[in-house]
């Protein structure tokens, strides 16, 4: 499995390198060197589900990477970055729809985006599951922030935008940055300096929780510390970043009271936020151009620039 994961990273850092229809895209390992935590099993391996050609779903991740998506038409003015952390109810990815789709869109606005495939919680190849992904999210974060000056990208101009599950994990990052749950190299922040939240998960509270993240993350009978711990609703400080948000009133998978929660929670402690909460969408509309959360990206897009995270 070692030398599997040397040839797999040795060649991801050839910086394979393609050309997309609407982006530069550039594929980097989140460690060079040992995963924190991990646990060698050779019987698991990455799974990917690909549709008319094109990789939609992926699960059982063992090699996180940050995938690169840079504008074909750069404006040096805008140098703003966007970690982009897909969902899928800590089972799997929706690598495309809440990744690549994502990335396009962001390349839209010129700004780079960098797509997170993370590891998903596993006692398989994990000694504590519930860390797993955010040390990937942590880690992605500080190689973004490292690589600033290299990127031609502002250090303070790093946002993350997560969707679902992905939008626990977002919001995880925002709140719980400065948590020591992996040997760090450097004392670079993993802090980011917004975050967009789509339709998330936020609490591992049962009133309002997506019980197949929380099962997954946590396992069947976590106890209440623990469920406190991870519900991030409050681990907010005035120290949060500035925070968009959007949901669906009719979600019946993640109840929008995870966003309202946390909107509340933020304007407790003054920090910046917004909300736009939609008669109708349901849950992982994406891009979807239906019902009438369809302006969200545009209203996204306003927020970034009224708040001068990007030009």
């Amino acid at each position: 499995m070692k030398i599997l994961k040397t040839i797999y990273i040795a060649i991801i850092l050839t910086c394979l390198s393609f050309t997309s229809m609407n982006a530069q895209v550039h594929i980097l390992p989140i460690w060079e060197k040992n995963i924190p935590g991990e646990i060698i099993e050779n019987d698991y391996q990455e799974k990917q589900i690909y549709s008319e050609n094109t990789l939609k779903q992926v699960s059982q991740v063992v090699t996180p990477t940050l995938t690169m998506y840079k504008p074909d038409i750069i404006n040096t003015n805008n140098t703003t970055v966007v970690m982009v952390i897909p969902g899928g109810g800590y089972s799997h990815l929706a690598i495309d729809k809440e990744g690549t789709k994502i990335a396009e869109w962001l390349n839209s606005l010129g700004i780079t985006a960098m797509v997170l495939k993370y590891r998903l919680p596993s006692d398989v190849i994990m000694k504590d599951k519930s860390v797993g992904p955010l040390q990937d999210a942590q880690e992605a974060m500080r190689i973004i922030r490292r690589n600033a000056e290299r990127w031609k990208i502002n250090p303070q101009q790093i946002g993350v935008i997560g969707f679902s599950a992905g939008g626990h994990l977002a919001a995880s990052l925002a709140t719980h940055y400065n948590e020591k749950i992996y040997n760090q190299t450097d004392t670079i922040s993993a802090r980011p300096n917004f975050e967009m939240l789509i339709y998330p998960v936020i609490s591992m509270q049962d009133d309002i929780t997506h019980k197949g993240s929380k099962n997954n993350l946590l396992g069947a009978s976590p106890s209440s510390t623990t469920v406190t711990h991870f519900s991030n609703e409050t681990w907010v400080t005035t120290s949060t970043p500035p925070t968009f948000l959007s949901h669906a009133t009719d979600d019946k998978a993640v109840p929008c009271e995870n966003s309202i929660r946390y909107y509340l929670a933020l304007k407790k402690h003054q920090v910046a936020a917004e909300l736009h909460l939609y008669q109708s969408g349901g849950h992982g509309f994406g891009l979807s151009p239906k019902e009438t959360h369809i302006n969200w990206t545009k209203e996204a897009e306003n927020w970034l620039l009224n708040n001068h995270f990007m030009q």
